[in-house]
């Protein structure tokens, strides 16, 4: 059954367009990253800063990479939520980073 399983997803996916894969891996990232701020609505939820580090380099890698694939059109909002959610790791820090070295400044430049 997983060869059957397996070959379905490899169909599926094949018919995904690669804007709206790399949109979807994004806001994945984007949501991950939220929760990990302290951003989320679930009171329980634990801010883990190293975690959400991890998750905000790993979007700012994939932004900057498929910028110039995506277009301006799709990169644009990536790139608001990617600066939202950085400003919102600065607030939820206790110790700020030096201008330029918070998570995904070395692939977008210093956010303040």
């Amino acid at each position: 059954m997983s060869e059957s399983f397996e070959g379905q997803a490899t169909r599926d996916i094949s018919e995904v367009p690669a804007v709206e894969l790399i949109n979807t891996v994004a806001v994945h990232l984007l949501s991950a990253a939220a929760v990990k701020c302290g951003l989320a609505d679930d009171p329980e939820a634990d801010i883990d800063l190293d975690e959400a580090r991890k998750l905000i380099n790993a979007l700012a890698g994939l932004v900057t990479a498929a910028a110039p694939e995506i277009g301006n059109h799709h990169a644009a909002p990536l790139r608001d939520g990617l600066r939202s959610i950085q400003l919102a790791f600065r607030e939820a820090s206790a110790i700020p980073d030096a201008p330029g070295q918070g998570p995904g400044e070395k692939y977008t430049g210093p956010v303040n």
